[in-house]
């Protein structure tokens, strides 16, 4: 702003002085001289424009790479991931910061790849979407970045390779037997996805939901066995825990039921409806409550409060959409889903700090 008002001050200036002057001498060189600070000007204003474009389109690239890895939820998965290794650490009676630094990178990198690959295998498919609310929700700035043409397809598959490569480095430093561990699980993991968002386009049984999402519930488990070891307790876990991914997944099928009619996905909404939607998740919702008095035996005061008002939300949750029984009760219950994972985590690391320090 300034620059220009600087140019017009000159400008006028050698106006002025062109007009007063007698000297016609000097009006001939006050002219080129008028006729060079015009050039110049129009220069700044065509660098000034390119440089306001080449900002505006690499701020346009990094708000699709933010929507493409859904930046905005990053910080749950490390959460979800360290609660797996605080409760290793507790039971093996344990403490390492460097093992921590190591698990909130591999969750990082390993999650948000698994969020690329979910959009390049259905870059076609999300093209027929015809409502936005559940994007709005799970992207920052509301765009399916892939499926837009904002990013091409390459480049998000570059990116997941990139991450996962990333990952796969980190994990290789974690002592043996532990990092094989977390290989196998990264790889099973990448393969459910894939199978899951293939497999959900031509089925009659909710198969790729029932196997497709372990590669969720495997996620703590992978985080648990960064130090642990396979035992009864991560079993257990594993077991509390996959009954929550499933009703989740009920609660995110239904607020994007009309998107996947449009796109021939058989997700749990089309298979069944909104009312069998409802039904599948009452059910696993009921059978994940049924097991946390099996879990809480084996957590501290912290964490059990933490689970108890977890649960406390899902049945908020699960009240509201069996009146509701419409997308747009899916899409209201769908954060306190959320809020009680984050609920849940949070409580079991708090859990282990305080026994920790004490």
């Amino acid at each position: 702003m300034w620059a220009s008002y600087y140019w017009f001050c000159a400008l006028s200036s050698c106006g002025l002085y062109i007009i007063y002057t007698n000297s016609t001498k000097v009006k001939k060189d006050i002219y080129h001289l008028f006729i060079v600070i015009s050039a110049l000007h129009e220069q700044y204003i065509y660098k000034c424009t390119h440089e306001f474009h080449r900002l505006s389109d690499m701020m346009e690239s990094i708000k699709a790479y933010l929507d493409l890895t859904r930046i905005h939820f990053w910080f749950v998965w490390p959460l979800l991931f360290c609660s797996g290794l605080m409760l290793a650490f507790h039971n093996y009676s344990d403490f390492s910061w460097s093992l921590t630094a190591k698990a909130v990178l591999i969750a990082v990198l390993g999650f948000e790849a698994g969020f690329i690959l979910n959009d390049y295998v259905d870059r076609e498919l999300d093209k027929k979407d015809v409502e936005f609310k559940l994007t709005h929700y799970w992207r920052p700035f509301k765009q399916r970045p892939v499926a837009a043409g904002l990013i091409s397809p390459q480049r998000a598959l570059l990116l997941f390779f990139v991450l996962v490569l990333l990952a796969a480095l980190v994990t290789a430093t974690l002592p043996y037997p532990h990092n094989l561990y977390v290989i196998i699980i990264g790889v099973y993991s990448y393969g459910m996805e894939y199978f899951y968002q293939v497999k959900k386009r031509d089925q009659n049984l909710p198969l790729a939901q029932l196997l497709g999402r372990t590669d969720f519930t495997l996620f703590p488990v992978a985080g648990y066995l960064v130090y642990g070891h396979v035992d009864t307790f991560i079993l257990l876990y594993m077991v509390f825990f996959y009954p929550w991914v499933m009703a989740h997944l009920g609660v995110n099928d239904m607020a994007d039921i009309n998107n996947d009619r449009v796109r021939g996905m058989k997700t749990v909404a089309v298979l069944y409806g909104l009312k069998g939607t409802v039904v599948w998740v009452t059910l696993f919702a009921g059978l994940h409550i049924a097991l946390v008095p099996l879990f809480l035996q084996q957590v501290g005061l912290i964490a059990a409060a933490g689970v108890i008002c977890g649960v406390i939300l899902l049945g908020i949750a699960v009240s509201y959409i069996i009146k509701g029984k419409t997308p747009e009760a899916g899409l209201k219950v769908l954060p306190l889903f959320h809020i009680s994972l984050l609920l849940y985590t949070v409580s079991i690391i708090a859990d282990y700090a305080f026994s920790f320090t004490i």
